[in-house]
């Protein structure tokens, strides 16, 4: 069956059958495999000998309608139907609700050499953990040089040149209330519907680096209210060295977009020099954001305002 164009990519399965808390009935030679999406097929119809449209590179999953009907067939024709079934390819498959299975299944299995899991989990229930794992697995990701904060609700995540004070503004923040995701290497994959979701790697989870003072764990200082694990990203702040030579955007009716993996970000680029305090400024960015994303926009309202006045002054002097 076409699968459209969709990529394929490698599904690890020791870490499936740790997140998805699987039952090896049989491993076969590979640690990986490759699938292109989430979708999986339930081989009802190949069970019955049917394969016209047959979904072959999609994750199989028996249940127990599956597994009545297979077992309703004639001894022979279970084993032929099986042979056949594994025969036109799978990548593996999955028997849910913990069900007995018959061992000719197994020797298919090694025969062909396609993994075979079960799960305790009743279909629905595993088919709905198996997207989320797979999608995980499958999305694309990057890992970006900048920090990640919670600020208000708000993802936001500040990036710029080397020694500009990313880290320094973010302790700032933290002391105020926000929470570190990540600083130095933040992790970012796209999810579905153009999400961005980022994280730090787990080596370096929850450290910062101050200039001066060298590393710091910011949970043990802060506490636990002081970190989020993951973070949907909302907004992007570029900070940068103040140049005398730049106009920097002073209304706010300009729109600007960092692009991340494909999506675009809504961004603010703020000038940094001595004595301004950037935790107030990236706190007024973040909340004003939000107020964006609920209809409120500040800079077109008061843009409306003002050609409203200058609308009703030429109307009055028009009548004069």
């Amino acid at each position: 069956m076409n699968e459209g164009n969709n990529i394929m990519g490698k599904i690890n399965l020791k870490d499936g059958i740790e997140k998805l808390n699987l039952e090896v009935i049989y491993m076969g030679q590979n640690t990986e495999v490759d699938i292109p999406n989430s979708n999986f097929n339930r081989p009802g119809l190949q069970l019955a000998g049917y394969f016209e449209h047959y979904a072959e590179k999609r994750v199989q999953i028996i249940g127990s309608a599956e597994m009545s009907y297979l077992l309703s067939l004639d001894p022979d024709v279970q084993k032929q139907r099986v042979d056949d079934y594994f025969a036109h390819g799978l990548p593996l498959l999955v028997i849910t609700r913990r069900l007995e299975y018959p061992e000719y299944l197994v020797e298919a299995a090694k025969k062909f050499n396609i993994p075979i899991f079960r799960s305790e989990l009743p279909t629905t229930e595993f088919v709905y953990r198996m997207v989320s794992f797979i999608d995980d697995q499958l999305q694309p990701s990057t890992t970006l040089h900048a920090v990640m904060l919670d600020i208000y609700g708000q993802g936001v995540m500040i990036i710029g040149q080397s020694g500009v004070g990313k880290s320094e503004t973010a302790l700032e923040l933290l002391q105020r209330g926000s929470r570190l995701v990540a600083d130095d290497a933040v992790q970012v994959q796209r999810k579905r519907g153009n999400r961005l979701v980022a994280q730090a790697p787990e080596l370096i989870k929850y450290f910062m680096e101050i200039r001066g003072i060298g590393i710091i764990d910011v949970k043990a200082m802060f506490g636990v209210g002081s970190v989020v694990e993951k973070k949907e990203v909302d907004m992007v702040v570029k900070l940068e060295n103040w140049d005398p030579n730049k106009n920097y955007e002073r209304v706010g009716l300009v729109s600007e977009y960092h692009e991340i993996l494909g999506v675009r970000v809504p961004c603010v680029t703020i000038p940094v020099r001595p004595g301004r305090n950037m935790a107030s400024v990236l706190e007024v960015a973040a909340r004003n954001e939000r107020l964006k994303r609920m209809g409120y926009h500040a800079a077109e309202e008061l843009n409306k305002r003002v050609i409203e006045a200058n609308t009703k002054k030429m109307e009055e002097n028009c009548h004069k």
